[in-house]
């Protein structure tokens, strides 16, 4: 199977309506934080993003740094020169350093406010990004508590709403946003393969077989390791990792289904620590 013929486009009608709406809300906005998910630092980037935020501060909020391949992705962050850059590690939840830069863009924005006879507020933050890159883990890290809904799946906010999380700061959550036509279908598949489109979109063995490719060719050694295969052969690898995980049928035939949904997981949820899937 040739898993380079299927073209991925997925545009959902909520992100077109959330795009609209968050243009018609900027004028309300003090502040942009664009997440991005750290193993996918170019294919998780908003390609459109000035067009939406105009010239918005912007902070790079870069989620599931803990997991990344830091070498290659801070390689990739040097490139957004326009940025405030901050690195979060979602499980642990530290924070502060985000709302100390918000801190410090709000006292220069009280601080034109103010030469103009204007009396300070606090801040109002978009929060935007593609799907399932952890905005709404974020919001909640931030607040203290869950109030916004999370998932592993793309697609879980379907609308705006606004957070305050302490008396100078305000956030505006948003749907994930993608843009309407996938151009580079490199990106869309690293996207497909990090669940920021949905699995219905791209089959589980065109983004299984997909995975494997990539690993083989950027961390041959994660994928032999995480497997414990001798090495690595495409004709046989599924069959391998049926045998090794004991995904079988009756009769002791692999469950490629299983197999599947294994690899898709294993990325999904971090257990090929430390890597990065896109290059420059």
């Amino acid at each position: 199977m040739n898993e380079n013929k299927t073209n991925i486009n997925w545009y959902p009608g909520h992100m077109a309506k959330a795009k609209r709406e968050l243009k018609e809300n900027m004028q309300l906005i003090d502040i942009i934080y664009e997440v991005i998910d750290a193993r996918m630092p170019i294919s998780s980037k908003i390609i459109d993003i000035d067009e939406i935020t105009t010239n918005k501060p912007k902070i790079l909020v870069v989620s599931k740094y803990d997991i990344c391949d830091k070498q290659i992705t801070d390689k990739i962050l040097e490139t957004y020169k326009n940025y405030t850059i901050v690195k979060i590690d979602l499980i642990k939840g530290n924070t502060n350093i985000l709302i100390s830069k918000t801190k410090e863009i709000l006292n220069n924005i009280n601080n034109e406010r103010m030469k103009k006879g204007l009396k300070p507020r606090k801040a109002r933050v978009a929060v935007i990004g593609v799907p399932n890159v952890g905005k709404s883990t974020l919001i909640n890290k931030l607040v203290g508590k869950k109030v916004a809904q999370t998932g592993n799946t793309p697609g879980v906010t379907k609308s705006l709403g606004w957070t305050r999380i302490n008396s100078d700061i305000e956030l505006l959550d948003s749907p994930g946003i993608l843009w309407p036509k996938l151009e580079n279908q490199e990106n869309a598949k690293i996207l497909a393969a990090l669940s920021s489109i949905k699995e219905e979109i791209l089959d589980q063995e065109q983004i299984a077989r997909f995975i494997i490719s990539k690993m083989e060719e950027l961390y041959p050694d994660k994928l032999i390791n995480r497997y414990k295969l001798d090495k690595i052969d495409r004709k046989t690898i599924y069959n391998e990792i049926a045998l090794k995980r004991g995904l079988l049928l009756k009769g002791g035939v692999p469950d490629f289904d299983k197999v599947y949904k294994t690899i898709i997981n294993d990325l999904k949820d971090g257990r090929f620590e430390s890597i990065t899937l896109d290059r420059i």
